[in-house]
């Protein structure tokens, strides 16, 4: 069963947060509450975030400071943040924003629509790569086992688990293709496009590594697998 994947909403506005839970509730994922950016940065301690939506204007520390901090650590440096203000002073402005390590900036008040399509498309990249993790997972288990069990239980002979592998990999594959040309045709952000192409090469070294595992290619495939992260 797949979990759902986490999103982060900051904002010391008790109504901007309820305003957001509502506009993304449709996405039917976890949205997870920050009323400051100490507390963010508290959550980040222990949860995995699909995407962080952050608002810039917060008392104490602000959203470009917790950004700051946020891409400072190496456990969340590649989590995504959308920052949402309600002023604007200019591309001087905006530009801090993504200086600080955004991949977006909007201005409120904002097209829910808008947002709701922004964030799905991290949703689905973070859904994509914790699947394409699993896979490799289960691949380096098999070549460190020399060709056993692939974990405690698992009663499958090796050809069995590597056509099971294959499957969920295309399955990946086909899914990841699909985000793909969605990107393309809907002219994304190049962030989004950057990590769906990342998200690509990944699976190539990981098809590359399972091709290898088959009989009569060797087993000397494991300096090929994807990073995890």
């Amino acid at each position: 069963m797949v979990q759902k994947a986490k999103i982060l909403l900051v904002d010391d506005r008790p109504e901007n947060l309820l305003a957001l839970e509502a506009i993304l509730s449709a996405l039917d994922q976890t949205l997870v509450r920050a009323s400051s950016g100490e507390e963010a940065l508290k959550a980040l301690l222990t949860d995995d975030f699909a995407v962080i939506l952050l608002d810039v204007q917060m008392p104490g520390m602000d959203g470009f400071e917790t950004a700051a901090h946020i891409k400072r650590r190496e456990r969340t440096r590649d989590i995504p943040i959308i920052f949402l203000t309600a002023i604007n002073h200019g591309p001087h402005h905006t530009f801090r924003g993504y200086a600080a390590g955004a991949v977006d900036y909007i201005s409120k008040p904002f097209d829910p629509w808008v947002l709701r399509a922004k964030v799905s498309v991290f949703v689905e990249l973070y859904m994509k790569n914790c699947q394409l993790r699993e896979q490799a997972a289960l691949l380096r288990l098999q070549l460190e086992g020399g060709g056993g069990k692939a974990a405690v239980g698992d009663t499958k002979e090796p050809a069995g688990l590597l056509a099971e592998l294959s499957a969920r990999l295309a399955a990946v594959e086909e899914q990841a293709e699909a985000l793909s040309k969605q990107l393309d045709d809907d002219s994304a952000d190049a962030a989004a496009v950057a990590t769906a192409a990342h998200l690509e090469r990944k699976l190539t070294g990981l098809r590359r590594a399972l091709d290898a595992l088959e009989p009569g290619t060797g087993s000397g495939a494991a300096s090929s697998l994807p990073s995890p992260n």
